[in-house]
């Protein structure tokens, strides 16, 4: 599973200085097989102290954790929709992508001058956002009419296509982003053929001056991290970051928790395979049944699923594998079972 999130920002909100960071924490792509890196995608690995757990009980030859790209976004300004800036590059971009990060200044530093002339988190957050919705407003707004056209027809499908984008226009004419609208199942398929960019989940990264700086602005989802500290610890040996956190008062990286948010944004949970070979996590959508999980290790894995033999985390680690057999806990689950986060899953499937 490739997941992309882009990160976005107005100029000067220290959206290039976080990238850096981020990238200078990715993964060696020699274990994703058919990973192209480009100079503006970083590749970063999502934390899980649980793969250290496993891989020394397994004995394992190597750890694999599960990753998301970062992709570092040409810069918006107001207007871009219209083409302002590199505003069309913007958004094509956007389109590329499973979620958006949107940078948003909070520190002050009158050496870094703010393109609008004063830092206001909820501003910046607002220019950005209207900036999405007028996009997919114009790209709805040409579908309309002639969806419009076509449905006095009488044609079921043509009538109820009309009717969704009417659904989306009146929203987002309200200032609605589309992933605030509620949507019944037939509509939400229909609504991912729409590329719209406000349906995609975002989270707000707030760019604060120092680590734990008070008084932030009431924005939700978001993460507070200073970007300056950020790339100060990617400069450091993992002692000499561990110091300087220690420092600042932080518990993990800034940047940890950025990764990790991203990933619980995209609604994702991880599955984990452990032996001699390799201990490897696996994503996988939350709610996924175990042939759709086991098609993420071998696509073949899902046509000729058998079953799951699954030991949950907190069990394997007490008892191992050997053990858990023994007291009862490997539990054999078939194609209706629901993978939760955390399992060790063994699947057996036919050839």
């Amino acid at each position: 599973m490739s997941l992309k999130v882009g990160i976005v920002g107005l100029p000067n909100v220290g959206k290039s200085t976080l990238f850096k960071a981020l990238t200078k924490k990715q993964v060696d792509c020699a274990n994703y097989p058919f990973c192209t890196i480009a100079t503006n995608v970083g590749v970063v690995a999502v934390p899980d102290e649980r793969l250290s757990v496993l891989t020394k009980i397994s004995s394992s030859a190597k750890t694999v954790p599960t990753v998301i790209e970062f992709v570092d976004i040409a810069g918006l300004v107001r207007g871009a929709h219209k083409g302002e800036g590199l505003g069309n590059k913007f958004l094509s971009h956007i389109k590329e992508v499973d979620a958006i990060c949107e940078v948003i200044r909070v520190f002050e530093d009158k050496n870094i001058i703010h393109v609008s002339g004063k830092v206001d988190p909820k501003e910046d957050m607002e220019v950005i956002d209207t900036e999405l919705i007028f996009a997919d407003l114009e790209n709805v707004s040409k579908r309309l009419e002639s969806a419009k056209s076509q449905a006095k027809s009488g044609d079921k499908k043509k009538i109820f296509y009309a009717n969704l984008l009417q659904k989306i226009y009146d929203h987002l004419a309200k200032n609605i982003p589309a992933r605030k609208i509620s949507f019944n199942e037939e509509e939400g398929c229909a609504v991912k053929e729409l590329q719209l960019l406000t349906v995609k989940p975002i989270l707000y990264v707030l760019n604060t001056s120092e680590a734990g700086q008070k008084n932030l602005p009431d924005i939700k989802p978001s993460v507070a991290i200073s970007a300056k500290i950020e790339s100060e610890l990617a400069e450091l040996s993992p002692d000499e970051a561990k110091t300087l956190m220690a420092e600042y008062g932080m518990r993990e990286s800034g940047l940890d928790r950025l990764v990790r948010a991203s990933y619980e944004l995209l609604d994702l949970i991880t599955f984990l395979t452990t032996g001699t070979d390799e201990t490897r996590a696996w994503t996988v959508r939350r709610n996924a049944k175990a042939p759709e999980a086991a098609g993420k290790i071998h696509s073949d894995f899902e046509k000729n699923f058998i079953r799951a033999e699954v030991i949950k985390y907190a069990d394997f680690v007490k008892y191992g594998e050997a053990g858990a057999k023994e007291k009862g806990l490997l539990h054999i689950e078939g194609k209706d079972y629901t993978v939760q986060d955390g399992d060790i899953i063994n699947f057996r499937v036919g050839v």
